[in-house]
């Protein structure tokens, strides 16, 4: 189900304060339950028809009417006007919006008085979020988690007074695949009218190499042909007739199957179509100037790489055929083979420079290519990737910050991975992490906080912090996020491996 679930500052008239919380919205109302004396809980408001049947593969149908019982919503104070929009990750393919509890977040705005609303929803995942192969693109079925995204906030602007909200104080955040996927809305103008910042965490546009919908037709047949009531169709172009009817079991099980052979496939597609939310390479995009100018923080952790690396021997030779299967256009991607010679030349199998970082020869009881592969992924799709586009952001006039997230974790062999900021962000991480990591999880959360209240990460509110400078073209730093070490540094790590993925970004289709 497209469905939200908010969390809400409770700014009720005090004969209220021991009832179930109900909003007047359009007509009817929903209800909702007390998480604690201060915020309330509204759960699984559907913010479109359920894409099935005749409507999977289809455009997202927006929501206008719900059907609750009825409540006077005036009774809503006007406090709480800041709206945060998280878009969960999950590789395209896992993930729900009930996997997040943001009452620590929400809490926090209230003690330091700039309240805010908080939001997060669903999207379609897998083939259904992101159909490909040329049926899709002749459909115009591309990239419909991005549709469902949109619509999602469009109900927001729709809707949010009802809850107490500012419809034009929306910022919205999102992690590894929801961070590329808002980055990809940044390189649209749409996303101006229906936000005014942006949070991405672990990830950005240029995150993956992109193609059309037609690189990836024969994943989109193999996926179709796990479909017991499909395969006969699976290689005919007419597949989503039958898909329409499949069951969500099988499709669910189709996904699983597809996604056990296939390479990383259900992702953002390049679309050169008329009103495209992705009409070209993100890298050659920035270069033009042409992505919205929407204040944004991005950051990643210090080793992003670790959780995706092979933990099996590799060779020169596998590692370079990594680099060119998973980025080369149909046609061939020139120069791509000297390019990804180049690429492992700059890092080297030498396990004192790989990732986890700081490591020195330690192995883990891991092959030493572990930590040089680690490397490279870590690099080539988060921190490269996150440079890009500060760096653009700050030659074309566009206000961020950035950091990168070094706290250290429970398993050495990971270092600081991918999603490690998140129990941070939302006030979760466990008491045996010590005083220094509870006490970064209250900083972050205030940073956070105060930019989707002012645009700013440092508006003197909450825990006493660094000041976290604005990320400029003359000034390239990064906060650096470390319980009882935050500090300003230089954002000039790898700086010749970095750059030389980032001049190259086009020949890895990125």
């Amino acid at each position: 189900m497209l469905a939200f679930h908010l969390l809400v500052c409770g700014v009720l008239a005090a004969a209220m304060v021991h009832a179930l919380p109900e909003v007047k919205v359009r007509g009817t109302t929903i209800s909702g339950r007390d998480i604690s004396s201060n915020v309330e809980f509204f759960g699984g408001i559907p913010f479109a028809e359920p894409p099935i049947g005749a409507l999977r593969f289809r455009p997202p149908v927006f929501k206008v009417q719900l059907n609750t019982t009825t409540f006077d919503a005036g009774k809503y104070g006007k406090a709480c006007i800041q709206l945060l929009l998280w878009t969960y990750g999950g590789a395209f393919v896992i993930g729900s919006s009930s996997l997040y509890d943001a009452t620590e977040l929400v809490q926090r705005s209230i003690q330091r008085k700039t309240p805010i609303i908080y939001v997060n929803f669903n999207y379609r995942l897998g083939p259904l979020g992101f159909p490909q192969g040329q049926e899709a693109d002749d459909r115009r079925a591309l990239n419909l988690a991005l549709e469902d995204q949109i619509t999602a906030l469009e109900w927001v602007q729709a809707n949010i007074h009802f809850f107490g909200g500012d419809k034009n104080k929306v910022t919205i955040f999102g992690q590894s695949a929801g961070a590329i996927m808002t980055g990809v809305l940044l390189l649209s103008p749409i996303l101006e009218r229906l936000a005014r910042g942006a949070i991405l965490e672990s990830g950005s546009s240029n995150g993956l190499a992109s193609f059309t919908a037609s690189r990836h037709e024969g994943s989109w047949q193999y996926f179709v042909s796990q479909v017991p009531s499909c395969a006969s169709v699976a290689t005919s172009g007419n597949t989503f007739s039958c898909l329409q009817n499949a069951t969500t079991e099988e499709i669910t099980i189709a996904t699983l199957q597809a996604d056990s052979i296939t390479e990383f496939v259900w992702t953002p597609t390049l679309d050169t179509g008329r009103n495209s939310l992705y009409p070209d390479l993100a890298s050659r995009l920035y270069s033009k100037g042409r992505f919205s100018r929407l204040p944004f923080i991005a950051g990643t952790n210090r080793d992003e790489g670790t959780g995706f690396a092979s933990q099996q021997p590799l060779t020169n030779e596998d590692l370079k055929a990594m680099l060119i299967g998973l980025n080369t256009s149909p046609g061939g991607s020139p120069g791509i083979e000297a390019t990804a010679d180049k690429v492992l030349a700059l890092y080297p199998a030498d396990p004192a420079v790989g990732s986890p970082y700081g490591t020195g020869n330690e192995l883990f009881g891991l092959p030493a290519s572990y930590k040089r592969h680690a490397s490279i992924l870590g690099d080539m799709t988060f921190e490269a990737p996150r440079r890009m586009l500060s760096q653009a952001a700050a030659k074309f006039g566009a206000k961020s910050y950035a950091y990168q997230f070094t706290d250290p974790q429970a398993i050495p062999a990971l270092g600081v991975p991918h999603t490690a900021e998140v129990p941070y962000v939302y006030g979760q991480v466990p008491p045996t992490a010590g005083a220094a990591s509870q006490n970064l999880s209250i900083a972050v959360m205030d940073y956070w906080i105060s930019f989707t209240v002012s645009l700013d990460p440092n508006d003197g509110k909450g825990v006493k912090r660094p000041r976290w400078p604005q990320y400029k073209y003359a000034n390239q730093v990064l906060l650096q996020l470390e319980g009882g070490n935050a500090t300003v540094i230089q954002d000039d790590y790898r700086k010749e491996q970095i750059a030389f993925l980032n001049k190259n970004a086009q020949t890895f289709n990125r």
